[in-house]
C-alpha cells in the first residue's frame, strides 16, 4: 500500500512538472527582425498564458496588444526579471503595455491575463514584443 501511494505521488509530481514545462510558449525572432507578434487563447479571469524571451543585458523590451478589431478584449500584461522580480510601471489602465529598459541579461517571463477591470471575456489575444 505504502510503496503504491509513493508510485503514485511521484507520478502526480512529475506530471505537474511536464505541465509547468509547457504551459510556457518561448519567443524566438527571425534572423534580423526586432520585434514578433505572439498569439494566445484565454478562458476566462483565471486563465493566463506565459511567454519566455532571453534578452541581453542593457537592451529596451517592449509589449503592445494589438487589436484586430473593435472588440472589448484588454489584457494585462505582467512581466517578471530574470531574477523573478516584477517589473516595468503599471497605471490605472489594463497595463497592456509595458516597457523595460535597460534590460538584464536573461530569460523575461511574461504573463498575459484578461483585465479585470474590462468586461469579461473568452478567446484569443495578439501581444507585439519588441526588443532592441
Amino acid at each position: 500500500m505504502r510503496k503504491t501511494f509513493q508510485i503514485f505521488a511521484l507520478c502526480f509530481v512529475l506530471f505537474g512538472a511536464a505541465t509547468f514545462a509547457f504551459a510556457q510558449k518561448r519567443i524566438t525572432f527571425e534572423r534580423g527582425a526586432k520585434q514578433t507578434v505572439v498569439a494566445g487563447n484565454l478562458n476566462g479571469y483565471r486563465s493566463k498564458k506565459v511567454f519566455v524571451i532571453r534578452v541581453r543585458r542593457g537592451q529596451t523590451l517592449r509589449t503592445e496588444q494589438v487589436k484586430a478589431d473593435a472588440s472589448n478584449r484588454y489584457i494585462t500584461v505582467y512581466i517578471k526579471a530574470p531574477n523573478g522580480a516584477s517589473v516595468g510601471d503599471s497605471d490605472a489602465s489594463c497595463n497592456n503595455r509595458r516597457e523595460i529598459s535597460p534590460t538584464r541579461a536573461g530569460d523575461y517571463r511574461i504573463e498575459v491575463v484578461e483585465c479585470l477591470k474590462a468586461d469579461p471575456w473568452r478567446g484569443n489575444f495578439r501581444l507585439k514584443v519588441r526588443v532592441e
